[in-house]
């Protein structure tokens, strides 16, 4: 599969953009345990045009986690096209891609995000604003199947995605996200592939098509591709406490031992920390770079499958979200290691 120039290969899997999850850290584990290509977490065009600080530290990238996409959000065309503008000439991603699926209050709510979903002129308005903003980086659109389940199917028949899916194509957009959901479901529910798969096989459509929702394993991965068509999958909520997830979908042959996703724990709690320092380098005093990298990873660790198999997993997890240093956080992964691999827990 191939957005613009960027080859991706045979049934890419990708990382999706998950505000305070998909930092660079997080981005780089997920690209060594072979996810194809990682998303930023979004970034609010209003704050890059105002030259935001903490939105800015958004746009950084390393060689060796591309390709990468960067992801904006907004409700407003000339700030959308201002902001791809300033993420393209400081960040040179491989990828821009448009939020129009978020559907937490604070974005939605505010009328982007998710909330373009009922604003149709809005978003093929400030989606030609930004193809022609950045004219040589793609741009892609993640979005959701519709605003609510009465906007789902348009008076003609039509489902509402597949026809915003051509009109989206028709902006010049080079792949398409759709997460197979309402706005007003929120994460509830069951994902539904079934639309996306209609968007997949209308015959109008060139672009590739990535799914995304539900998809937790390889055998849900492969249905993915083999029942709907799509070109790609995305993976979000599932790579929380378990990025080898992308190993386990590229190579389920050769499954991970307990000791490599132990080891693989550690490693994303010391590449928070160390990402958490460079942050902080040169702002203000008083400042721990270790607890903030703690306090940043520790709920990915919380809801590792790992602590789900071993005996009062309530009482570990609580631990997990209240610790504060290192020391603490590895005792309790190997803690959770020792008692795994004496058989005080169950079979992961």
């Amino acid at each position: 599969m191939k957005i613009g120039n960027i080859d991706l290969g045979n049934r890419p899997v990708l990382l999706a953009p998950m505000e305070d999850v998909t930092d660079i850290g997080f981005r780089l584990l997920c690209r060594q345990m072979g996810a194809a290509m990682v998303y930023s977490e979004f970034v609010s065009s209003d704050a890059l045009i105002r030259m935001v600080n903490k939105s800015l530290l958004k746009l950084e990238i390393c060689p060796e986690e591309r390709p990468v996409a960067i992801q904006i959000y907004g409700k407003d065309p000339d700030a959308m096209r201002e902001a791809a503008r300033i993420v393209v000439d400081q960040a040179h991603p491989d990828v821009l891609d448009i939020n129009f699926g978020c559907p937490v209050k604070k974005v939605a709510g505010k009328g982007a995000g998710a909330g373009m979903l009922q604003n149709v002129p809005g978003i093929l308005e400030i989606t030609k604003a930004v193809v022609e903003a950045v004219p040589d980086t793609p741009v892609t659109v993640k979005t959701r199947l519709a605003w609510s389940e009465e906007q789902l199917v348009l008076p003609d028949g039509t489902p509402f995605i597949v026809d915003l899916a051509e009109r989206l194509q028709d902006c010049g957009i080079k792949a398409l996200t759709i997460h197979g959901r309402t706005r007003a479901q929120m994460y509830t529910g069951s994902a539904d592939w079934t639309n996306i798969g209609k968007v997949k096989a209308n015959p109008r459509m060139c672009i590739p098509i990535i799914g995304n929702g539900d998809i937790t394993s390889a055998e849900e991965t492969t249905q993915a591709f083999e029942r709907y068509g799509v070109d790609a999958v995305m993976i979000g909520r599932a790579t929380f406490g378990r990025p080898w997830i992308f190993h386990e979908i590229a190579h389920p042959e050769r499954p991970l031992s307990l000791d490599e996703k132990v080891d693989i724990l550690k490693q994303q709690v010391v590449i928070s920390i160390e990402r958490a320092a460079a942050n902080l380098q040169n702002t203000l005093h008083g400042k721990n770079p270790e607890l903030c990298g703690i306090r940043h990873v520790r709920r990915h660790l919380a809801a590792t499958p790992l602590f789900k198999c071993i005996p009062n997993y309530r009482d570990t997890r609580i631990a997990m979200l209240r610790a504060e240093t290192k020391d603490e956080v590895f005792a309790l992964i190997e803690k959770t290691r020792e008692m795994l691999k004496t058989g005080s827990a169950e079979a992961i």
